[in-house]
């Protein structure tokens, strides 16, 4: 085992750079079996560092080094130290030019990082620390530089050659080789660097921006994706405008450019300019994909984009402060699909997303605050916290400071800190500034790690027509951080009457009258006191989940099933559902302990037959609302919230409650199906999505009725599909009820599914993962059989994801299979992986780190399995660094 496999990084230790860097020319020479890099580094002493001796220490991995020049002499090998991980250079001066010629093999860099080979072209990831496997560098984000990069290549192989920023010289060698060189006027980081060459086909469009200049738009792809371009592209130019209306943000280059590579760790990277993406995050048509493919597609481009500005013009000092770019960015798109689509729907997946995925986080052994204190290995902290809570901090603040404040301190930010690297801090410093608001307290959220737990409870007393929430506050323990100190939490509350209505809310004489009010809990406990209420209210707590935390408040059924129908607020009419969903859940559970038959509570039955009735009758409701009312809280949430988990139980009883409400609501559930049947040519919109999505939920719970005649009403929708979104629900709803009445059916579709699609690649991953997820136990069998498939590539980050990361996340029952079978699959290909791509390796290793949560038989055969990893001799740091953690009591 390596010593750097232990070495922790603070961010106590943080130093300013010795050294900068002022301009950045490469040279990069591609051929079949080496690449040459040439790197050209106008350097200088950081007047900052008041270090005037201190040698120059460059990263550098996986390279061949082949000579180093300073001030125009070549170094002998006694000048300089190098090693697998730095080049030093003692005595060098205040100000210099040093030139490195490096040596690297993009085609046996399977880890994806830094220069590699995907399948037919070269391409770059470069974030976090992938520079360093480029040439000697100053691979830290807060080293800005310019750069100017010449590519040169076989032309015939490689005819398109592209780098950040403007084109300003291209042409030919001989030999059959050509270059192109590119310069980006904005200094950046080299972790925004990037380079492609390939036989790429693009499509074209223009952007003028609100100045009146004319932005050039290109997609690269492949010649068999180029049909599937536009979507993309129409979403970059709705990104671009929107950035212009709602942030006062212009594109700032003569030309953006986006690249679909198959092969790639993450969903896309927003290099300056040159915005590479995984080909499942750009490329669509609706015969190929779904209606969630459209959405993430326009969320990810319009997160890419946004990146320009909130990553790019102003990026983070460090890594602790990563979330200072993504945190926000994220915010910035879910905003804007926010306001593409549903803001409620959209705020709900993310809410589901945040507290199935997340809060799990948040509780197993790799707990973090939004800003770490420290790391192992950096790739490990592109986390759901860093991306997902930081994204909700910024809420908070949004909503905090009001719509207008909030962008004040946004221009403020932009204006002060454009072409720097700073820190999360210096955005909440900016949003003090233009608000006056004390944010003090609120810091926490960026340095405490943990959910906030909220219990509310509430008192009327009608003679004095005052009505009073008392709320406490308190913050589990997390991995070095035993005592939480109160966060400051906006709640956003309404209270209704007994029809509904909202009212009036004061909490003293001088108050407004507003319906809607955030309460500022700043304590452990605190008291709110509402006056001039007329009758006892339903509270509706936590609007628009106005704080990433968990709440629980001594609701009965019937108040939750009040929300359900008479709330407007799309967040809290979902989770009072989920409420009234767990405590009928909380029963069967118990009941099944108890010997005992499950049965269903005919509140939940009403609220549910409610929902199926304003979807037939409401010609206003929002139907991708109402089918989100209709889903029961997923089986790792429930896993989350019980200590222990009972896998057998939490999904036999919550298969048998969706059996029991499809008999109950049959005739509701078809009238809604046949209801939202339509011939029409599929449009991504939010009605037509909205309509898609109702009618594929009421299947799903139909098909839990095992009749023949739904069978044959599947098998119809398949058939007479016109796009992928209904292909695929009717091959899912299939698949995920693997009753014997339908086996025949459902693997004559399956094996005609993969016939028809197999030359489509995200297709083909779409029905790996559609069979791996399927919540069936004992299926670990036919995963494995996946694995085997021509379709499968363990290479392909896609295609793990697909199958080992489906099966391990989504099927709780087969991957928590009693014999251990689930966790041994798991491990042997972690081992496997960590020798090719590590940093997909520590990425699948999540299910088993949550071995607390399971009975002490499946805690034993986790730990089992990843000490197993841990023995590896030639374990990787990411790998090293989750396992290791993961076993510590």
């Amino acid at each position: 085992m390596k010593e750097s496999q232990g070495k922790t990084v603070y961010l106590r230790d943080y130093r300013v750079p010795d050294f900068l860097i002022d301009d950045t020319q490469l040279i990069v020479e591609l051929f079949e079996t080496q690449t040459l890099v040439s790197a050209r580094l106008k350097m200088r002493r950081n007047p900052a560092a008041q270090t005037p001796q201190a040698p120059l220490v460059l990263s550098g991995r996986a390279l061949e080094l082949l000579e180093v020049k300073l001030a125009g002499k070549v170094l002998a090998g006694s000048d300089y130290q190098v090693d697998a991980e730095q080049l030093t250079i003692a005595g060098v001066p205040a100000s210099f030019m040093l030139e490195c010629r490096t040596r690297i093999k993009p085609q046996e860099n399977t880890s994806l990082e830094g220069l590699y080979k995907s399948r037919v072209m070269f391409c770059t990831q470069c974030e976090a620390e992938g520079f360093r496997k480029i040439t000697y560098y100053l691979d830290r984000p807060d080293v800005l530089s310019s750069f100017t990069t010449r590519i040169e290549a076989e032309k015939l192989r490689y005819p398109v050659l592209l780098s950040n920023g403007n084109l300003l010289a291209s042409g030919e060698l001989g030999g059959g080789r050509h270059f192109a060189t590119w310069q980006d006027p904005f200094k950046k980081p080299c972790y925004l660097f990037a380079l492609v060459a390939g036989d790429l086909e693009n499509i074209s469009d223009s952007f003028t921006t609100s100045s009146g200049r004319k932005v050039e738009l290109k997609i690269f792809v492949e010649a068999k994706d180029l049909d599937k371009c536009d979507f993309a592209m129409d979403a970059l130019k709705r990104a671009m405008r929107w950035d212009e209306q709602v942030y006062g943000r212009e594109y700032d280059l003569d030309i953006f450019m986006i690249v679909a590579v198959d092969d790639f760790n993450m969903g896309a990277m927003e290099n300056k300019g040159l915005n590479i993406f995984n080909s499942s995050c750009v490329l669509a048509k609706p015969e190929t994909s779904t209606d969630f493919s459209f959405a993430r597609i326009e969320s990810i481009v319009a997160h890419e984009y946004f990146h320009n500005w909130s990553g790019n013009r102003v990026t983070c000092r460090d890594w602790f402060q990563l979330s200072l770019k993504e945190g926000f960015t994220v915010f910035r798109d879910a905003e804007f699909s926010a306001d593409m689509g549903s803001r409620a729907v959209n705020r709900i997946e993310d809410v589901g997303m945040l507290r199935t995925v997340q809060f799990a986080e948040d509780s197993g052994p790799m707990a973090h605050s939004v800003r770490p204190e420290s790391y192992m290995e950096i790739s490990n902290f592109y986390t759901v916290t860093i991306y997902e809570k930081g994204a909700e901090v910024v809420r908070m603040i949004a909503n905090l400071l009001g719509k207008e404040l909030f962008r004040k301190g946004t221009d403020l930010y932009f204006s002060r800190f454009d072409g720097m690297a700073v820190t999360t801090e210096d955005f909440v410093q900016c949003m003090e500034t233009v608000s006056g608001i004390n944010l003090t307290q609120f810091r926490r959220w960026y340095s405490q790690a943990g959910t906030p737990e909220l219990t509310v409870s509430r008192d009327y007393d009608a003679k004095q027509r005052r009505f009073t929430l008392t709320i406490k506050q308190q913050c589990p323990p997390t991995p070095r951080q035993p005592d939480k100190e109160p966060f400051y939490i906006p709640v956003t509350v309404a209270l209704l009457d007994s029809n509904g209505q909202e009212l009036p809310l004061q909490l003293g004489a001088d108050d407004g009258q507003a319906t809607s009010k955030v309460l500022r809990l700043t304590d452990a406990e605190q008291q709110f006191t509402f006056i001039n209420i007329p009758e006892a209210p339903v509270p509706a707590l936590l609007r628009g989940f106005s704080a990433p935390v968990k709440l629980q408040c001594d609701y009965t059924r019937e108040e939750l099933s009040f929300l359900m129908s008479h709330e407007r607020d799309g967040f809290v009419r979902w989770e009072a559902g989920q409420q009234l969903s767990l405590a009928v859940l909380n029963e069967g559970m118990q009941a099944r302990l108890a010997g005992q038959p499950v049965t269903v509570d005919p509140v939940l039955i009403t609220a549910f037959g409610s929902v199926l009735q304003a979807a037939l009758v409401d010609v206003n409701a929002d139907k991708a609302m109402l089918a989100n009312l209709l889903l029961l809280p997923p089986e790792a949430y429930l896993a989350e919230l019980a200590v222990p988990a009972d896998v057998e139980g939490i999904h036999a009883v919550r298969e048998q409650l969706r059996r029991q409400l499809a008999h109950e609501l049959a005739d509701l559930f078809a009238q809604v199906y046949h209801a939202n049947v339509s011939n029409e040519s599929y449009r991504y919109e939010a009605r037509a999505i909205a309509g898609r999505t109702l009618k594929n939920t009421a299947l799903n719970y139909l098909m839990l009725l095992e009749d023949p005649h739904w069978f044959a009403i599947a098998k119809q929708q398949y058939d007479s599909a016109t796009n992928m979104t209904d292909q695929s629900a009717a091959l899912r709803a299939l698949v995920n009820n693997p009753c014997a009445a339908n086996q025949s059916l459902r693997e004559t579709l399956v094996a005609a599914f993969y016939q028809q699609w197999q030359h489509e690649t995200l297709v083909v991953e779409q029905w790996l993962s559609l069979q791996s997820a399927a919540p069936v136990p004992g299926n670990l069998p036919a995963v494995q059989q996946l694995i085997k498939h021509e379709a499968f590539d363990l290479r392909n980050p896609n295609k793990v994801r697909s199958v080992i990361g489906a099966f391990c996340n989504s099927n709780l029952i087969g991957f928590h299979a009693g014999d251990g079978s689930g966790y041994r699959f798991l491990a042997d290909y972690v081992i496997k992986l960590n020798a090719s791509n590590p940093q997909i390796a520590s990425r699948q290793l999540t299910p088993l780190t949550r071995w607390r949560k399971y009975d002490t038989t499946r805690q034993a055969l986790m730990k089992v399995e990843l000490r197993r990893v841990m023995a590896e001799p030639k374990l990787s740091p990411d790998v090293f660094e989750i396992v290791s953690k993961s076993l510590q009591d």
